[in-house]
């Protein structure tokens, strides 16, 4: 990378876009934001806001004059008109980053894949999704791939649902637990004895910025799993969550199944319900990342415990109160 090592993020005001922002400035980075509205100019970290937007391509571009990295973090909020705007936010990306022969990082998701590549998802699995925004997905990467030809870089670490003390667009967030609220119940949206993938978002951000350390030995299109947090039959992260509550206030939350059938009924009116139910699926098989490539890329991956870890995430959320 360039001496300068300067970074643009597009959504380091979101959950992953501020953890990496974090571990950038702590690694002496240059580091940019793009945001639609507030004042330009250094924030208090020395994050340089720049005024703009992702859906914007000639604010993409000049944001990213002079930057050797990309960060491409940004969704479109409650997940609302993701057929329409995930697609050019991302075309903008990579036409900027072609533009400065950048590295873009992509968080990448398992939606990507269907029942032909489960349970263990390697790196080089089948990517044969069977909903809507799994297709997108794939769409995104392919994009990315075809960026190398003209001189971008990429690298595309994939990891399982979020949840971390600044993750408010995941599943935790927004299916497990209310933020701000004290947790006086704990839904649960898991079969029994069904698998699931977690990942903190503090352990996937460490784990994107080390692999940036390495860039030297990068390949121009790399991928890489994070294992994250397994949960083996699908009952560790709610009993976790229970737990840590009552360690921290006393009071035990009760567990209660997530509401489905109510879920599936608002979908055609309400987006989130509706991005909710098509993602039913990732509840019903278990699906695991492979992450032995990205062992043998950074001997040690970043795992932080999981009552360490849920503890963090109920306190940033505002769900423990005194």
């Amino acid at each position: 990378m360039s001496d300068t090592r300067t970074a643009l993020v597009l959504g380091a005001s979101g959950g992953i876009g501020s953890e990496v922002t974090h571990r950038l400035l702590a690694r002496g980075w240059q580091v940019r934001a793009l945001h639609r509205t507030g004042a330009e100019g250094a924030d208090d970290r020395g994050v340089l806001r720049i005024r703009g937007d992702a859906l914007v391509a000639d604010d993409v571009a000049r944001a990213a004059q002079g930057a050797c990295l990309l960060v491409h973090a940004v969704n479109p909020p409650g997940y609302r008109d993701w057929d329409t705007t995930v697609l050019p936010m991302l075309d903008h990306t990579i036409a900027a980053a072609v533009a400065q022969r950048a590295r873009i990082v992509l968080p990448g998701t398992v939606y990507n894949f269907g029942p032909d590549a489960f349970p263990a998802l390697t790196e080089d699995a089948p990517q044969h999704p069977t909903t809507r925004k799994g297709a997108i997905r794939v769409q995104m990467e392919q994009r990315l791939r075809d960026s190398v030809d003209r001189g971008a870089r990429v690298l595309i670490v994939r990891a399982g649902d979020f949840f971390g003390p600044h993750t408010g667009n995941s599943w935790f967030a927004q299916g497990l637990v209310q933020p701000g609220r004290p947790v006086r119940m704990v839904f649960d949206p898991a079969w029994r004895g069904v698998g699931h993938q977690w990942a903190y978002l503090p352990d996937v951000a460490e784990t994107m910025v080390r692999l940036l350390d390495r860039e030297a030995d990068l390949p121009p299109f790399a991928r890489f799993h994070v294992g994250g947090h397994w949960d083996p039959d699908g009952t560790r992260m709610v009993t976790t969550v229970r737990d840590a509550v009552q360690a921290a206030t006393g009071r035990r939350p009760w567990v209660l199944p997530f509401p489905w059938t109510l879920v599936r009924a608002l979908g055609p009116v309400v987006p989130l319900c509706r991005e909710l139910a098509e993602m039913r699926y990732l509840w019903q098989t278990p699906v695991r990342l492979d992450e032995t490539a990205l062992r043998r890329a950074l001997g040690e991956v970043p795992h932080t415990p999981w009552e360490e870890a849920v503890t963090a995430t109920l306190r940033g959320l505002g769900c423990l109160d005194a």
